[in-house]
């Protein structure tokens, strides 16, 4: 069963970073996030280790690394950082 899907807001630099990739590279990575927008609830998110990362989520697409942070409080919003 899917989940209703989460909200998404990007970072001005997550912006920044998906605006300079190839437009395959950045359809990919939306796609990505849209699919973990819907499927939040169901994976096992994959946390970045050392204390400045504390709260910092990733996914891998690639050679790409989607970092995110999701807080359950404020109505499940997933904002995601492109590395």
């Amino acid at each position: 069963m899917v989940s209703a899907p989460y909200e998404v807001e990007f970072r001005p630099e997550a912006v920044s970073d998906l605006d300079r990739l190839a437009s395959d590279v950045r359809e990919r990575i939306l796609g990505r996030v849209r699919w973990l927008a819907a499927h939040f609830d169901e994976i096992a998110p994959e946390r970045l280790r050392g204390t400045q990362w504390r709260g910092v989520l990733k996914l891998r697409l690639g050679d790409y690394r989607i970092l995110y942070a999701a807080d359950r409080r404020l109505m499940g919003d997933v904002v995601a950082f492109v590395n």
